[in-house]
């Protein structure tokens, strides 16, 4: 009787261990996520002149149609990643530069340095609570902002530094107008280096009602179409005068 019931509990042991099997082997894989096409390389027509823009989400945003309107004047590189804070921009610039040609290199950061955090972290914090402070004060900013801008300058490139966009009342782990002494630090940095000003924060303040969430940092896709506009014109301006 018990080698009977032995029996029995191997055999169901083993008979559940192959059906566990069958099922992993007969799942369907997970599908892989496309790629994102705003981050994915190009190809150059050694013919054209090569431009990098730098920048976070919000240069993300209009990477696509910045390169449309550019298409047959310019290849339009962007770093492969949300550019972040200036803190990021210090340890990565040399990567993101590799050792290409550039031509034109259009940057920004901002809107990740203001953002509020936990006190030792990068945790999105809600502002001025819980001993919350900015990401990088406006001294790391302005000191971040000079080793950057050294660096691209080694690069002989035409550089543009493109203003912080708005950040509107309620936007998360924000405070609304904090683009505006970040903004100024910026213009006095880039004033000492003779560094061309895109001020795409006044132009999107143009349209912000039409172009940009209600309390978020970040724009609609047409909105993002609108800065494109704004950064192409840019960009095309500094080719002509290289």
């Amino acid at each position: 009787m018990i080698a009977s019931v032995r029996l029995w509990l191997v055999l169901t042991i083993v008979g559940s261990l192959a059906l566990t099997a069958t099922a992993q082997e007969t799942k369907p894989a997970a599908k892989k996520r496309a790629p994102n096409p705003t981050l994915a390389p190009i190809t150059d027509d050694p013919a054209l002149p090569r431009v990098l823009l730098i920048g976070d989400s919000i240069s993300m945003g209009y990477t696509l149609p910045v390169r449309e309107l550019l298409k047959g004047k310019a290849n339009v590189h962007r770093i492969p990643t949300n550019g972040g804070p200036t803190t990021r921009g210090v340890e990565m610039i040399d990567s993101w530069l590799g050792n290409s040609k550039w031509d034109v290199i259009h940057f920004n950061f901002g809107l990740h340095d203001l953002k509020y955090v936990r006190p030792g972290s990068t945790d999105l914090a809600t502002p001025n609570t819980d001993g919350s402070v900015p990401q990088v004060s406006l001294a790391d900013y302005e000191k971040n902002l000079e080793t950057i801008v050294a660096r691209l300058e080694k690069t002989g490139a035409k550089l543009i530094w493109c203003t912080t966009t708005p950040v509107p009342e309620g936007s998360n782990g924000r405070v609304g107008g904090d683009e505006a002494p970040y903004n100024a630090v910026a213009a006095k940095v880039m004033e000492k280096h003779n560094v061309a000003i895109n001020d795409l924060g006044a132009h999107a303040a143009k349209k912000l009602d039409d172009v940009q969430l209600p309390k978020n940092v970040h724009f609609t896709p047409e909105g993002s179409k609108y800065l494109a506009e704004a950064v192409a014109a840019a960009i095309e301006e500094a080719l002509t005068e290289k």
